[in-house]
């Protein structure tokens, strides 16, 4: 017997699920049906509304607990993070590494940083690190974002026009309470707010959109849409489908943007040529997921690269050079590993750098320099 079952998964995004063969008989069928059917990603918990409590959510502990026609929320379980302090060689210089740090997530995500290779006895280990720890840290090419996405938000400054147009609407709103509704002004905010929301992400998540509405609507309370929720709904609307346009807008150009490619149509199995389905896109603390290559660089050029990082790595006393070519190489190996989805053992024997000490351990540099995770 079919039953129908009203799924809230956000506050303003309420679906019906359809069971045509009825309520699976445990949870985590229940919860692959949802996920499956509305292409969620992570990990979820399910609430039900329970008559007894006036419609109080509870945990589904079992399926018995649903019914035809029942409310069930999802609710994203945040995901666990660990962080195993180890010291770093010791050396001269202190200002420049404080700590080395192992961070593992779920789902797991690849470090690239620039200590000394393992391969090496313990000698060569001892100077190498004292040779990395200099002040000259190195960092990844300018291509890549220099920075994850900001907590709270900062609102971008806008022209003077705009600013201008703004200020007088806020100091109108607090007098009479109307609020701001000019078309072509939220256009050109839009646009801004694009460029600097795509210098973080391509494909910001439902939280980070929210973040920025916030943001928006607290610093212009002008800006604030009477009838929805805290006035913020239709500007989570239109972020949506500007970064959407974006997107499209960068994909027309002539220059490459790969995190945006690899999601085109044309680049995806037949069985997956679907907008929604199986889209690439970074998980949470990845801040350069898919960058572009270096300027002047090209595929060809990185491809020499790595057959000399190859050779480098049986070399001693050479951890710079190999750190240099390492951070040099970062979009072309990104580039294989979620294009092509290699095994370890591929992985391996392609980039036997990636597997020593220096590239699987996380440094925090002092504030004045710059942090990389991939």
């Amino acid at each position: 017997m079919a039953v129908q079952l009203r799924v809230i998964l956000e506050e303003h995004s309420i679906q019906k699920l359809t069971l045509p063969t009825g309520i699976p008989n445990t949870v985590e069928d229940l919860v692959s049906i949802i996920t499956e059917t509305f292409q969620l990603h992570g990990e979820f918990e399910l609430l039900y509304q329970d008559k007894d409590f006036d419609n109080q959510f509870f945990s589904v502990i079992s399926t018995a607990d649903l019914y035809d026609k029942a409310t069930v929320k999802v609710i994203l379980k945040e995901p666990v993070i660990t962080l195993d302090l180890q010291p770093v060689c010791e050396s001269g210089s202190s200002s420049t590494l404080n700590s080395s740090t192992s961070v593992s997530t779920h789902p797991a995500s690849t470090t690239e940083t620039d200590i000394c290779p393992a391969h090496h006895d313990a000698s060569s280990q001892v100077s190498d690190c004292a040779s990395s720890s200099s002040s000259d840290t190195i960092i990844l090419p300018d291509s890549c974002r220099p920075a994850a996405w900001p907590v709270p938000f900062q609102v971008p400054e806008f022209s003077r026009d705009i600013q201008l147009i703004l200020t007088e609407a806020n100091n109108s709103y607090r007098n009479t309470g109307r609020p701001f509704m000019d078309a072509s002004v939220k256009s050109a905010i839009m646009q801004d707010l694009a460029k600097v929301i795509f210098s973080y992400t391509a494909y910001p998540t439902n939280q980070q959109i929210l973040s920025v509405a916030e943001a928006l609507v607290s610093k212009f309370p002008c800006l604030k849409e009477p009838g929805s929720f805290a006035g913020l709904y239709g500007w989570q609307q239109r972020i949506k489908n500007k970064m959407h346009n974006y997107r499209a807008k960068l994909r027309s150009r002539k220059f490459s943007y790969p995190e945006i490619e690899i999601n085109a149509l044309k680049r995806k199995h037949p069985a997956d040529a679907v907008p929604s389905k199986n889209v690439k896109k970074p998980k949470k603390a990845e801040v350069n997921y898919l960058p572009p290559h270096p300027t002047g660089e090209t595929q060809e050029t990185l491809e020499k690269e790595r057959l000399e990082l190859i050779y480098e790595i049986t070399k001693k006393n050479n951890a710079k050079i190999i750190a240099d070519k390492m951070n040099k190489t970062f979009s072309s190996r990104r580039l294989e590993v979620v294009s092509l989805c290699p095994s370890v053992g591929e992985l391996k024997e392609r980039w036997p750098a990636l597997f020593t000490e220096a590239q699987v351990s996380v440094i925090i540099f002092p504030s004045h320099q710059k942090t990389f995770m991939l």
